[in-house]
C-alpha cells in the first residue's frame, strides 16, 4: 500500500462492532487523544435497571448528538427500527471504525468485564445499570456475527468510503494513523 499524505483528522467518528470488541474503550481513547466529546449509545438507550428507554426518546437524543460539530459515538443500533438514530450518525460521520472481531476474542472480554464490574456501574453504561451476568445478552453476543453483523455491514455499505475495518484489536497508534490517511478508507487492517 502506498502511503498518501495525511488528510484532516476527522471530528465525527463512529465506532461499531460486536459486544466485547472494545468500542467504548477505543471511543474513550480517541476522545481523549483528539479532544472530542464521547457518547456511548448503550448509555443513551438504557434507563434504570437496563430497561430500554422509549424508542422516540433514544432516537431524539441520538439525532441531537449527531447534529453537533464534533463527537465520537460508540455503539451500533443500526437496524431500520432506529431510523434517524442510525441515518443521522452515518450521514454526518467522517470516519466509521468497525471493530470486526471474532467471538473467540469478544466472549472472554465480556466475561472478564462482568467479573470486573459485577454489581457496579461501568463508565460507559447508563446510570442505574450495574454490570451483571445476563444469559440472554450472552446468547445475543454468541450469535452476533451470524445474526447482527450482516445488518451492520449492509448499513455501512453506503458509507464504504469512510469505513476502516479491523479484524483484530488495533493499537491506538494504528487507529490514529489510519484516521488521517486518505488511503486508509475501505481498509481492512489485520495484523
Amino acid at each position: 500500500m502506498t502511503t498518501r499524505p495525511v488528510t484532516k483528522v476527522p471530528t465525527r467518528i463512529m465506532v461499531m462492532g460486536p459486544p466485547g470488541s472494545g468500542k467504548s474503550t477505543l471511543a474513550r481513547m480517541l476522545g481523549e487523544r483528539l479532544g472530542l466529546p464521547v457518547w456511548h449509545a448503550d448509555a443513551l438507550f438504557h434507563g434504570l435497571g437496563w430497561i430500554a428507554r422509549p424508542r422516540n426518546e433514544f432516537i431524539a437524543d441520538m439525532t441531537v448528538i449527531a447534529a453537533r460539530p464534533a463527537w465520537v459515538i460508540d455503539g451500533n443500533y443500526s437496524s431500520a427500527h432506529y431510523g434517524p438514530a442510525t441515518t443521522d450518525r452515518l450521514a454526518r460521520s467522517e470516519r466509521i471504525i468497525l471493530l470486526d472481531l471474532p467471538r473467540r476474542t469478544t466472549i472472554p472480554r465480556i466475561l472478564r468485564r462482568v467479573a470486573r464490574y459485577h454489581g457496579q456501574q461501568r463508565p460507559d453504561s447508563a446510570p442505574g445499570c450495574p454490570e451483571r451476568l445476563d444469559w440472554a445478552f450472552l446468547f445475543y453476543c454468541w450469535h452476533w456475527r451470524r445474526a447482527v453483523r450482516q445488518g451492520v455491514l449492509r448499513v455501512l455499505a453506503g458509507a464504504e468510503g469512510r469505513v476502516i475495518r479491523y479484524d483484530r484489536t488495533p493499537p491506538l497508534a494504528w487507529v490514529m494513523a489510519d484516521l488521517g490517511r486518505a488511503d486508509s478508507l475501505g481498509l481492512l487492517r489485520s495484523g
